[in-house]
């Protein structure tokens, strides 16, 4: 997208004005992007750890995976409660709590590994609303970068070469358009001398 401008003192401190509120933004830009570079690896390595914790929970409980057909429906996930956090100018979702809805049950008409299978769903369910929260959060991380590295490119490569280039056009019209006046003045005091 081309800048339109007129060739005259205005137009060229407009775009002088735009010319250094880029220039002043652009330092503060790349600084945001490179901040969101680094919290994005640093989310990716805790996601992946997440991944393989929950990866070794399930390898724990695989060799008594029979005894859950047993589990009676006691437990389920009543809330999650979240809450925002900014990092870097960007809201994230951060998990505060997460609340479980366990039914009362009879410790004599269950299974004695009831209680125990209680507290590891809860761990379990814990950890898989983890890793969904930091996918949400990866994800909203990852399109701020984005647009923040687009806006980057756009100020460095397109707009301030443009308004630049402009400003130069303007004050070389505008020198043009004094020297044509200084030499129509001298030619007209030639012919004024001459007469």
């Amino acid at each position: 997208m081309a800048i339109k401008y007129q060739f005259n003192k205005v137009a060229m401190q407009e775009l002088r004005k735009q010319l250094r509120i880029r220039e002043s933004a652009l330092p503060t830009l790349k600084s945001k992007e490179s901040a969101l570079r680094l919290i994005l690896k640093k989310e990716k390595d805790n996601l992946a750890n997440l991944n393989e914790n929950l990866k070794k929970k399930f390898e724990e409980i695989e060799s008594f995976i029979r005894l859950w057909g047993e589990f009676p429906e006691i437990f389920n996930l009543k809330d999650i409660i979240l809450s925002v956090q900014k990092i870097a100018g960007v809201k994230s979702p951060v998990l505060k709590e997460v609340d479980f809805n366990v039914i009362e049950f009879s410790i004599f008409h269950n299974p004695a590994w009831t209680s125990f299978g209680v507290d590891y769903l809860k761990e379990l369910t814990k950890m898989i609303v983890q890793i969904e929260v930091a996918k949400k959060k990866l994800e909203i991380l990852d399109y701020a970068r984005k647009k923040t590295t687009q806006k980057v490119n756009l100020y460095e490569k397109v707009q301030i070469p443009e308004y630049a280039s402009a400003i130069r056009k303007i004050k070389r019209y505008l020198e043009d358009v004094d020297n044509l006046e200084k030499s129509a003045q001298k030619i007209t005091k030639q012919k004024q001398a001459g007469a």
